[in-house]
């Protein structure tokens, strides 16, 4: 991890890997049960990880993104997308200063993916290959939820709630799960007519959770772990190895 390492430390990092990880999340709520910070949490971990397989450089995580659309529960910190793409974009591109100019965004919140997409856009044509990996959306995850869940409800769900189970249960409060479960919602977000609804979460869900995280347990989120961990680093290696001719930006056609 790049904030344990002296400079001359980080010299060896910068020269040795080929991939540089970003690991970014969000402050905000997730239902009555579930910590803060539970977006970055998952993001550092799964960041970690992967570089101490890999080799990869990882950066310090990023604790806060975009996430008005939680402000009206307590403790939801956020920060405008033009702020947030300022920010991340700059950050990317002191990495590469360094010379590392392949860069993967461990993303842990879904607020952050419109803007670092953007991100990845912008980053190409000047010769720095970024893209954005949201750990819940990997099929093979998805899979697993398949397997493990009835309910699979994404925000402060069985799968959220069971990560944070694994990676440091006393972040989880069971005896809330009950009430989380009470004012939960069926689905994230509102839809009319194939119409995504801009509201925020407190219109739809009262508890700021989603389906039943009653189904989750330890044992589900060591399972979906370590599977985005094999994912992400299977990732960290295709981006190691692919040409150069691949990643960068294709000539006008003639």
């Amino acid at each position: 991890m790049l904030e344990r390492s002296s400079w001359k430390e980080a010299r060896e990092l910068f020269q040795q890997a080929k991939v540089g990880l970003i690991p970014v999340g969000s402050t905000e709520q997730h239902g009555p049960h579930l910590p803060l910070g539970t977006d970055f949490l998952i993001a550092q971990a799964l960041a970690g990880a992967a570089a101490q397989e890999t080799g990869a450089l990882c950066t310090p995580v990023i604790p806060v993104g975009v996430a008005s659309h939680h402000q009206q529960f307590w403790g939801t910190l956020s920060v405008s997308p033009k702020a947030f793409h300022s920010y991340m974009k700059e950050l990317a591109q002191s990495v590469a200063t360094h010379g590392m100019r392949r860069i993967i965004f461990v993303n842990g919140h879904g607020g952050n993916s419109p803007t670092l997409f953007e991100i990845c856009r912008e980053l190409r044509p000047r010769g720095i290959f970024s893209l954005v990996w949201n750990w819940w959306l990997n099929p093979e995850v998805l899979k697993l939820y398949e397997r493990l869940f009835q309910s699979q409800g994404s925000h402060a769900g069985a799968g959220e709630t069971s990560m944070i189970l694994f990676l440091d249960e006393r972040l989880v409060d069971r005896s809330r799960i009950e009430e989380a479960v009470r004012g939960a919602s069926e689905t994230f977000g509102v839809v009319k007519y194939g119409a995504q609804l801009p509201f925020d979460t407190i219109d739809f869900s009262a508890s700021g959770a989603t389906l039943d995280p009653r189904e989750a347990s330890r044992e589900a989120g060591e399972k979906i772990f370590e599977t985005a961990r094999r994912e992400l680093i299977a990732l960290i290696r295709w981006l190691e190895t692919a040409p150069e001719e691949e990643l960068k930006l294709k000539p006008h056609q003639p």
